[in-house]
């Protein structure tokens, strides 16, 4: 396959309606469709959620998680879901022990005991219960996704790609059913037409009988067959008993915009914690992208993640001081461990109190102003890549809006990095993406960074894919002169990594 080329630029997507920004066009424009026939943001979103599963199932898929943050324009007013599924009942550390498995020997990445109760499911029908318009039902706000799984729709680009990346896990001899993600055995083409009438009938099942269409019947004992046959301890009465919890968003206050985020065990309080620390530096006056500029950036997402690997857990099981991790002064010490001069290797969690790489991003803004930012994720491509039978935003882009005035597409066209931690080797790599100049990634090295540049083509996955959606352009300056009916234009971008776009009425 060619190497993935980065050469056109986009326009921001303005309109004052009612927009859609997603990883792929006939999910966008399937999300559009519902706001028109009077469906409001939960609603689009869920649409377009389900229409994602039928034309990216590398990325995301109703065997996975979701969750949603949905602004209410009446009430003004964050909520919040929580549709991530639980670990199986059996599934014990006294279980994986007697199978040989411990802190040494870790759990190999595609065992079926990875498997977590599918939240997907739920979290869909819920959002819609709670947020929705009640203008449409779910068999109307499926249709769209149903259809394209029965007609069949052209594989896109990017999406083919990784498609043809994984597909060896859906080949595997193991995976009985893999087969119905594959055409001929093989991963489909860019431009050819796929279909997936197993998927169609289990969104026809979720419409037809609810979340019971999805956790008990038919297609909960494929699932549990499969998850079984392979290994796995998750049983019916993990399914039946699976609820998606309503959750009170947390949020800090960066430069005068609150910003939002599932609260633990959601791992969106990483951001968070970095921006409290950031707000102890004028990184504006560092200049964009810039060695001083990244390396803060890095070594503030350093302490962050290392507060999170360390905190984040199940509330239920263990307490998470997530107040006393967002407070500015706890933010403030945190951000004095930052050498300007040199990379950390390691930084270890914070001083608090005692305590016992795929997914997808979609937006949606309705005509009466509600927002429903939605996350819904396999984990790791295909996940485990295990088929039933028959079942078939980032940090830097906050901040070349808020602290650099770009509008939503040209924050996420700008070059980014990507932090991974090797537990083996005991520390942090730094990816720097092509469009970061090679005067950086050098200075960066000198500070003793572990780094890799210019990460290229296909490989720019690795950065994520964010889309954006703003209502009025209030990372620009306004003047006297500025005109107030501008203030309601929605403001729209969609991340060229992606296949996607952003459309709006």
């Amino acid at each position: 396959m060619s190497e993935l080329k980065f050469c056109s630029r986009r326009s921001p997507v303005i309109c004052t309606s009612g927009c859609v920004a997603s990883n792929q066009l006939l999910a966008t424009n399937i999300g559009l469709d519902i706001l028109k026939s009077g469906g409001n943001a939960a609603d689009a979103a869920v649409a377009v959620a389900a229409a994602l599963n039928v034309t990216e199932p590398c990325s995301t898929g109703i065997g996975g998680d979701c969750f949603c943050l949905y602004y209410e324009a009446n009430t003004k007013q964050v909520h919040g879901l929580n549709g991530s599924g639980r670990s199986p009942g059996a599934l014990t550390i006294e279980l994986l022990k007697v199978q040989g498995f411990n802190e040494t020997k870790l759990l190999p990445p595609f065992h079926a005991h990875n498997i977590t109760v599918p939240g997907a499911a739920a979290g869909w029908c819920d959002a819609v219960s709670l947020y929705g318009s009640k203008k449409l039902s779910m068999g109307q706000i499926l249709q769209p996704a149903i259809q394209l799984a029965e007609k069949g729709f052209p594989v896109s680009e990017i999406t083919a790609y990784h498609w043809k990346r994984g597909a060896h896990l859906l080949q595997a001899p193991e995976n009985k059913h893999g087969n119905e993600l594959l055409i001929h055995g093989e991963a489909p083409h860019h431009g050819e037409v796929f279909c997936n009438p197993f998927l169609a009938n289990t969104f026809k099942e979720l419409a037809k009988s609810g979340k019971k269409g999805f956790y008990e019947g038919c297609v909960a004992e494929a699932i549990i067959e499969t998850v079984q046959r392979n290994g796995g301890v998750m049983d019916l009465e993990d399914l039946k008993s699976h609820v998606t919890e309503e959750v009170k968003p947390i949020f800090t206050n960066y430069k005068g915009v609150n910003v939002w985020e599932i609260p633990p065990n959601g791992q969106g309080i990483t951001a968070l914690l970095a921006l409290n620390i950031l707000d102890n530096f004028n990184i504006k006056a560092m200049g964009h992208n810039t060695a001083d500029y990244l390396h803060v950036l890095i070594e503030a997402l350093k302490l962050s993640f290392s507060d999170t690997f360390w905190f984040c857990a199940d509330p239920d099981k263990v307490p998470v001081p997530t107040k006393e991790l967002l407070s500015k002064t706890y933010a403030k010490g945190r951000s004095e461990l930052i050498n300007l001069q040199r990379a950390s290797d390691k930084y270890n969690y914070g001083n608090l109190l005692p305590v016992g790489s795929d997914t997808v991003y979609f937006t949606v803004v309705d005509t009466q102003g509600n927002a429903c930012s939605f996350i819904n994720s396999n984990y790791m491509g295909f996940g485990t890549g295990l088929v039933p039978e028959g079942c078939g935003f980032t940090l830097q882009v906050l901040l070349n809006m808020l602290t650099f005035g770009m509008n939503p597409q040209q924050a996420l066209d700008a070059a980014r990095f990507c932090l991974d931690y090797s537990t083996e080797e005991g520390k942090w790599h730094l990816l720097l993406e092509d469009g970061i100049s090679q005067a950086v990634a050098e200075d960066l090295r000198a500070r003793h960074h572990c780094s890799q540049w210019p990460i290229t083509g296909h490989n720019r996955s690795l950065f994520g894919r964010g889309q954006i959606i703003t209502k009025g352009d209030w990372w620009k300056s306004w003047d006297s002169l500025s005109s107030k009916s501008s203030h309601n234009v929605l403001w729209a971008g969609s991340d060229p990594r992606g296949d996607g776009c952003a459309v709006g009425y």
